[in-house]
């Protein structure tokens, strides 16, 4: 079932007199428990639309429908709520932060959120979400003594935790090698159908696509 659609999306970037058109057009669904990889070279507005359909920046003409509503017609608080309690982050890099153990990151996920849960149903949270990504006997390290597949683990718990309908993921594995990028992706695709998430991925590796259930090719600012 059809969760989250852009719907004949442009997006037109201004350098003084210059204009350059880097989305052209388009047109993307993505279904609810589904994980779609989308792919292409250096520049083919991948990473742009990943971050309009996420909110993180507007469009110049079309929209973008979640949940009934159009995400290109809010203001920002609006968006900011939608971001903050109904999309998940994953990036490149974990962006730990440093001073806090893996159980205060997701801690601090859950004020960022807003969630009303108490402490006692934050905890529960939190140790079903270690539990799932295998990082609950890691709970009270700080990331000084994680490696870098764990960090990245870390990260997709805090991208998960206030039970987010959409996660983003750029380029997530980009910083691991082939060993720890597959044990990723296997996560990814693990958690997409337990917790019936839907996955938006921006990867350039090709090994990481038998993990996907759908594959979106950008060209030159419109889908293929």
């Amino acid at each position: 079932m059809a969760l989250f659609t852009v719907e004949d999306v442009h997006k037109t970037f201004h350098n003084g007199d210059v204009q350059e058109e880097i989305l052209k057009g388009v047109n993307l669904t993505l279904n609810e428990g589904e994980m779609t990889a989308l792919v292409g070279a250096s520049g083919s507005g991948k990473s742009t639309l990943l971050t309009i359909a996420a909110g993180l920046q507007s469009t110049t003409e079309g929209s973008i429908i979640f949940g009934g509503s159009n995400l290109a017609t809010m203001n920002a608080e609006q968006i900011r709520q939608v971001r903050a309690s109904k999309f998940g982050f994953v990036f490149q890099f974990a962006h730990l932060v440093p001073f806090l153990t893996v159980e205060e990151q997701l801690f601090l996920m859950l004020g960022v959120a807003e969630t009303v849960w108490s402490k006692a149903e934050q905890q529960q949270q939190i140790d079903h979400i270690l539990s799932l990504i295998g990082m609950n006997h890691r709970k009270k390290m700080y990331p000084t003594s994680l490696s870098g597949g764990e960090k990245q683990r870390v990260a997709i718990a805090r991208a998960i935790i206030h039970q987010p309908k959409v996660l983003f993921a750029d380029e997530p594995t980009a910083s691991l090698d082939s060993t720890r990028s597959k044990e990723i992706m296997e996560l990814l695709k693990d958690i997409t159908k337990k917790l019936n998430i839907t996955t938006l991925i921006v990867t350039h590796d090709k090994e990481m696509l038998p993990y996907v259930d759908s594959i979106v090719k950008m060209v030159d600012g419109v889908i293929q």
